[in-house]
């Protein structure tokens, strides 16, 4: 599920996107906000790793739609949401561009916990 950018605006831009075999969680206020145990893992080029947690994985009925909206070049429009006192925590890309069109609609949070699993 690996894709990068054919036709890249920005020469050596790349971005890859692929099922990450991690544990993730995010807290936030001592509060539970999104776990999953089947995140995309975004790695583009010159930004942090970013893991991408499916609508289902995440407590949406704690976020309120956020006025702001970003663009970008390689992803679509992002739109965010907001937490009590945290702004734009986290942000989605409805309708991304087609070379990464499985980020649709997941969730990415700015931080994220990995979550070790016990050996086993």
């Amino acid at each position: 599920m690996t894709q990068g950018h054919g036709n890249d605006t920005a020469r050596g831009h790349r971005i890859t996107v692929e099922q990450a075999p991690v544990h993730v969680r995010v807290v936030r206020g001592g509060q539970l906000v999104a776990e999953s145990r089947r995140p995309l893992l975004l790695r583009e080029t010159g930004l942090p790793v970013r893991y991408y947690l499916p609508p289902e994985d995440v407590r949406t009925d704690l976020l309120t739609p956020s006025e702001t909206h970003t663009v970008c070049p390689f992803k679509g429009t992002a739109s965010y949401w907001s937490l009590p006192g945290e702004p734009d925590l986290v942000w989605a890309y409805p309708e991304p561009v087609e070379a990464v069109a499985e980020i649709r609609d997941h969730f990415c949070f700015y931080e994220t916990e990995v979550v070790a699993e016990p050996a086993g």
